[in-house]
């Protein structure tokens, strides 16, 4: 029988019984006070909203924090583009920016389009996902299987970590791209370089299969941007004047703010990666803040020894620790990110002046030694000091790094050979580099129309 029928099925004195009950609780109602009336209601919708919740098998607490923290994820992209955008001269200081902000709207699109189903689809052979999810078909509101969080929840986030991973790539051609190549090179490395590895690692792939460890996308986030963006600077080519003209930074204020909001957003990025309001997530969090805080302090340090604490070094100095420790934060204990943040500021230190010490390759915002050079120093270090749901080489189990190692070499083989390849497929069809007049006058006014400032 149709349960509402069930409930109007019910014999005359019970009628009359529910009936005083109601009258009852109506009088009651009537001589409470507002506020605790308000407390009744809302009490009575939590408890809905929990049997909703519990029968579609979402964890609304869980879910809540998700959803938070792709807002966070979503809040470092125009971190990105003022952390950049302070760095740049400033007849190019719109054109940096606004690469973060395009880029939010064309992989978004790309992503529930195409690149979910690529990266979590089911797996094909192990190497990418089917296209089962095309178009979001099957993504619901009801419960992952095995989370307590709705399939488009965990498709939003993962939203997140795509659009940050193309935005961060930008650092290495700014000041001299043209903006229709950079669409197109966007959007052709989202779909052949980042939704591959993202499936590799994340969705069920090889990579997952061999037992690699990335808590938040060491490999699938800074690796693939930074050695990408070594390949595509390697195809473009370096600044005109770079070498010989000055090129310093014109708004390191701006730069300052950009990783404030990186910092900030950077507890959704990794401590979001635990997939529930729980203790890993509390860990990340923690671990996340105490890498950076080591690697900025690292960083002061050293740049003080040579020559001054600047805030530029400072800031690059955090940005190193935070991408380090993504791959570890559910893995290793807040302690162990000191070591871990303090390696990364060492090594990408060093490796920024020995790039820019050889005036071969113009990567202009120092992406490879901050994401690529120092979240591969993060990969291997979870190798080393995993002990929270894995163990590491110090817990006693030596074949984790050489699985960390492996992976983090394979992705660098494939990031910068398949993006290479991209970025002279693009330079061929229609050109990566704006025209001598064009660059001599700035991106801002010859490929937008419009100056940052008055």
């Amino acid at each position: 029988m149709n349960s509402g029928l069930r409930i109007l099925h019910i014999d005359y004195d019970k009628s009359i019984y529910y009936h005083k009950y109601a009258y009852k609780m109506s009088s009651f109602l009537q001589i409470m006070d507002l506020p605790m009336r308000r407390l009744l209601v809302s009490s009575a919708l939590l408890g809905i909203i929990g049997i909703a919740s519990a029968e579609s098998g979402v964890n609304p607490a869980d879910n809540a924090w998700v959803l938070f923290s792709a807002a966070l994820v979503l809040l470092m992209i125009p971190g990105v583009g003022l952390f950049y955008g302070g760095m740049v001269r400033k007849k190019n200081a719109i054109s940096t920016m606004i690469f973060s902000f395009a880029i939010m709207g064309t992989i978004s699109l790309q992503w529930i389009l195409l690149g979910y189903t690529l990266a979590f689809g089911p797996d094909v052979g192990g190497v990418i996902g089917g296209l089962d999810h095309l178009g979001l078909r099957g993504v619901g509101m009801e419960a992952m299987e095995g989370q307590s969080i709705p399939a488009l929840t965990f498709m939003i986030f993962q939203a997140m970590f795509a659009v940050i991973t193309v935005s961060l790539i930008t650092g290495s051609y700014v000041e001299r791209i043209k903006f229709s190549s950079f669409l197109v090179f966007s959007l052709a490395w989202a779909t052949l370089v980042y939704d591959p590895i993202a499936h590799w690692v994340w969705g069920g792939g090889f990579l997952s299969e061999m037992g690699v460890l990335d808590f938040a996308g060491g490999i699938v986030v800074h690796i693939s941007a930074g050695v990408s963006a070594l390949a595509i600077a390697m195809v473009i080519g370096a600044r005109r004047g770079f070498g010989r003209d000055p090129m310093e930074p014109h708004n390191i204020p701006t730069t300052v703010l950009g990783a404030s909001l990186l910092w900030f957003g950077w507890f959704g990025f990794n401590a979001g990666s635990a997939l529930a309001a729980d203790g890993i997530a509390a860990n990340a969090f923690v671990a996340t803040n105490t890498s950076a805080a080591a690697a900025a302090t690292t960083w002061m340090i050293l740049s003080w020894r040579d020559r001054a604490p600047s805030a530029l070094g400072i800031v690059t100095g955090a940005v190193a620790g935070l991408a380090a420790i993504t791959p570890a934060a559910g893995f290793v204990t807040p302690i162990a990110a000191v070591p871990i943040g303090v390696g990364a500021a060492i090594v990408g230190y060093y490796a920024i002046l020995f790039i820019r010490g050889g005036k071969k390759v113009d990567d202009s915002l120092d992406v490879l030694a901050c994401h690529g050079i120092g979240s591969t120093w993060g990969v291997v270090a979870t190798g080393i000091f995993a002990s929270i749901g894995a163990t590491g080489l110090l817990a006693g189990n030596p074949s984790q790094l050489a699985v960390q190692a492996a992976a983090a070499a394979f992705v660098w083989i494939y990031s910068f050979v398949v993006t290479f390849g991209i970025a002279k497929a693009v330079d061929a069809a229609m050109g990566l580099r704006v025209g001598t007049d064009e660059e001599a006058v700035g991106l801002d006014i010859s490929q937008h129309g419009e100056g940052a400032y008055v």
